[in-house]
């Protein structure tokens, strides 16, 4: 039960407040539609028709005082016309109990009026004329019938003030929603900069409204330099300790050449070309935190051209594309491409080929690789995409160096474009399947 009303409510906090102010204001307007005016106007009704129900009594008395009926009613014409009422003998058969329209609550308390208060009193219509109102009474001369407008008996218009009531409950409510849009317009830039920060933009941004959401702003703006400044010096030091280590790597790499081959040699320079290719690794991984500009890109273009590139060197790589065109996205190429560099290296280096494809919908761009090599467990997924983490009882070590650091990348390339990157098995290799996932 409570899944259900939770999935009706509005999930924004500006539908959320709208509710908060509506609920009350309409809950209020009920409440005192059917306590109040509906209890007053019964009470005005009631006092109508009872001064009606005493000049009935006065003249349906003298009538049955009367001799002659037709006597009576002359005499009683100058009373009856200032009264502005129609008495008359019944032109036809009393009906056999009142007749009211469903939604006539005034004639509720009309009817019951008549029916205690009118000695003889038979039937009554208020649904053949609305304007009209028809007493059948029984006298001693026979059934009369009286007839006498309406707004004698009950108020004209009962539901006037209700009109007015709602009416100035909407223009009430309408100025309401003006001050709340304003009120929840700051908190809406707040959530827009941080979401865009948290895609590696950086909107710019200045703290308003409400002084709960000007310390709010203020803290993510401090939060925000703190995480950039922080980026920014990781970066560096890794760039810096790279840069480095590159120097005598060289000068190592630069003795070796000079020596006679050998086995020793041989594996000396091995080790050299596996230390560079960590320190590569090291450089990719901090330059996927580096702010990189957004820019549009055709998607099918950008992952033809990694696949051909890979292709020229490793045949193994296929790609598959589907028909539908796909539009141009505001992309982060260089972080996709190394992303989709990585997934296809591990690909090839744990599995006999790699077949990469490009699907999209209305609202996610999907580029899938595919191996068919041994996978990783579902349990130990999550803790493949840490920065580092290297599972040997996974993946063949021997097969390939590296540091963990390929799918940690294409993770994070992936987050700083809102996406996400999955890994499950592949139903058509029987590896593993990579999926860089990009909202449209």
């Amino acid at each position: 039960m409570s899944h259900w009303l939770k999935s009706l409510l509005p999930r924004g906090l500006y539908g959320r407040t709208a509710l908060i102010l509506v609920v009350p204001i309409v809950t209020i307007q009920i409440v005192l539609s059917i306590v109040f005016i509906q209890r007053h106007f019964d009470r005005v009704t009631q006092q109508l028709t009872g001064a009606v129900v005493l000049e009935l009594r006065y003249i349906l008395g003298r009538i049955d005082a009367a001799p002659e009926l037709g006597d009576a009613l002359a005499e009683l014409d100058p009373l009856t016309r200032a009264l502005r009422l129609e008495l008359a003998p019944a032109p036809g058969p009393v009906p056999p109990a009142d007749l009211r329209r469903v939604h006539d609550l005034a004639g509720v308390v009309l009817l019951s009026t008549l029916r205690e208060d009118l000695p003889g009193y038979l039937a009554a219509d208020l649904q053949t004329d609305t304007r009209q109102v028809v007493i059948w009474t029984d006298t001693a001369h026979g059934v009369l019938q009286a007839s006498l407008n309406r707004n004698r008996m009950s108020p004209s218009n009962p539901h006037q003030l209700l009109v007015i009531v709602l009416l100035a409950t909407i223009v009430m409510t309408f100025i309401s929603f003006l001050f709340l849009r304003n009120q929840v317009r700051p908190i809406r830039r707040l959530a827009r900069a941080a979401e865009a920060f948290g895609k590696g933009q950086s909107l710019r941004y200045y703290p308003s409204g409400a002084s709960e959401v000007r310390a709010a702003g203020r803290a993510f703006l401090d939060m925000r330099d703190r995480i950039e400044r922080q980026i920014e010096q990781r970066t560096l030091m890794l760039s810096g300790v790279s840069h480095d280590m590159r120097t005598p790597l060289t000068r190592m790499r630069l003795t070796l050449s000079m020596m006679e081959p050998g086995e020793d040699v041989a594996a000396l320079e091995a080790d050299i070309a596996e230390l560079e290719t960590l320190l590569g690794s090291f450089l990719d991984f901090a330059r996927a935190h580096s702010v990189v500009e957004v820019e549009a890109v055709d998607p099918v273009a950008m992952v033809r051209e990694v696949v051909e590139a890979r292709r020229e060197a490793q045949p193994r790589v296929t790609f598959d594309c589907q028909e539908a065109p796909v539009a141009p996205m505001a992309l982060r190429p260089l972080l996709v491409v190394r992303a989709l560099e990585n997934l296809i290296g591990n690909a090839l280096r744990y599995g006999a080929s790699a077949h990469v494809s490009l699907t999209q919908s209305d609202t996610e761009l999907t580029i899938t690789v595919e191996d068919c090599g041994p996978g990783i467990p579902p349990e130990r997924r999550a803790e493949a995409k840490r920065p580092f983490v290297r599972l040997d009882s996974a993946r063949n070590q021997n097969l390939g160096g590296g540091v963990g650091l390929g799918l940690a990348i294409a993770e994070d390339a992936m987050h700083q474009h809102g996406g996400r990157l999955e890994l499950d098995n592949s139903p058509a290799l029987g590896g593993l399947r990579a999926r860089l996932i990009l909202p449209r």
